[in-house]
């Protein structure tokens, strides 16, 4: 069936083609039709004859031209797409430095108008965005951390909780929050190497934001840390299994009940990489997870006098490289 009305027609033809309208030329018929928009006349001709299909169509390529006073400025019609992070509908009038013939009025009054207090408010929480994408992208944080941290930032902002606290302790708490939200946890050291920040002012800031927000922190094991400390050790899949099982059943022992997370985590890596006979040693290790040499060894110590209880026989099942002789004397 075809529909045809003058010098426009349309058709469908094929039982392949039942459910869409199709333009194509009702001399030429062909089956991908040889259509070109030409947006200089606003026609949509034929190819092949050049019979004209359509006028008044809408161009929708890019702007080229520029419409501005001065050459060499943004031809966009329109501004930038509008951030959510942002207070109101973000359009305001801004008034150019220049474009006065050397009257000096543009700039006054460009002056006058960033003196304001919307304008002051808007730049702050442009700065701190700014700030906390970079670092979050330093450590090749994932988008949904980087839009929580900012989340978590213009509600600080805008309860004015930042009154009578660093600025940078801030931003580092809010991003340790964040981590913790989108659970991919980073531990005190990370962020104060991260920040620059010290981790004092950093646990003190998020406890107090922890509490004004009533936001959820969640909490952080040892499973959370392991696959990020192991694949910066270079270690296989197989190691790093192995050391979650051990994680999950050292937790269970009443002899490591008050160890911190990252101290199990890091003692259990040293000690399934020696299992596995591509052992790391302690600094290696204590480097990664930012736990001290010692710590690392006094709680390997306990583990190793608790083999049995741990090294049970589904472990060794799982590779045959896993050999308790491998393992290094406390």
């Amino acid at each position: 069936m075809s529909i045809t009305d003058g010098q426009q027609p349309f058709a469908i033809s094929g039982p392949e083609r039942q459910r869409n309208v199709v333009l194509e030329c009702p001399y030429c018929r062909d089956q991908v039709p040889n259509l070109v928009d030409d947006f200089a006349s606003g026609d949509c001709i034929c190819g092949n004859c050049g019979l004209v299909l359509g006028d008044r169509i809408v161009d929708t390529r890019s702007e080229w031209r520029t419409f501005a006073n001065e050459e060499g400025d943004d031809p966009s019609r329109v501004g930038n797409a509008a951030n959510p992070f942002l207070d109101g509908a973000q359009l305001d009038t801004l008034i150019a430095r220049n474009g006065d013939n050397g009257s000096g009025l543009a700039r006054d009054l460009n002056r006058t108008q960033g003196r304001t207090t919307a304008q002051r408010h808007e730049r702050n929480l442009v700065q701190a965005y700014k700030e906390i994408s970079a670092l979050c992208e330093s450590y090749d944080m994932p988008k949904t951390t980087i839009d929580i941290a900012k989340q978590l930032y213009r509600r600080v902002e805008n309860e004015h909780l930042q009154r009578g606290k660093n600025n940078d302790a801030i931003i580092a708490a809010c991003i340790f929050l964040a981590c913790r939200q989108d659970n991919a946890p980073r531990t005190f050291k990370e962020i104060c190497a991260l920040t620059k920040v010290d981790r004092k002012d950093i646990g003190r800031t998020f406890k107090f934001l922890k509490s004004k927000l009533g936001a959820a922190t969640g909490t952080t094991s040892s499973n959370d840390l392991i696959a990020r400390f192991c694949a910066n050790l270079n270690l296989d899949q197989d190691t790093r299994r192995i050391t979650e099982i051990l994680t999950r059943k050292a937790k269970d022992m009443d002899n490591i009940s008050g160890k911190s997370p990252v101290s199990i985590a890091s003692a259990c890596i040293y000690l399934s990489s020696h299992l596995m006979g591509c052992g790391r040693d302690a600094k290696a290790i204590s480097e990664i997870a930012g736990v001290g040499e010692a710590t690392i060894k006094a709680t390997y110590k306990t583990l190793y006098a608790n083999r049995k209880e741990l090294l049970t026989p589904d472990i060794f099942a799982r590779t045959p490289k896993a050999s308790e002789a491998n393992l290094p004397t406390p």
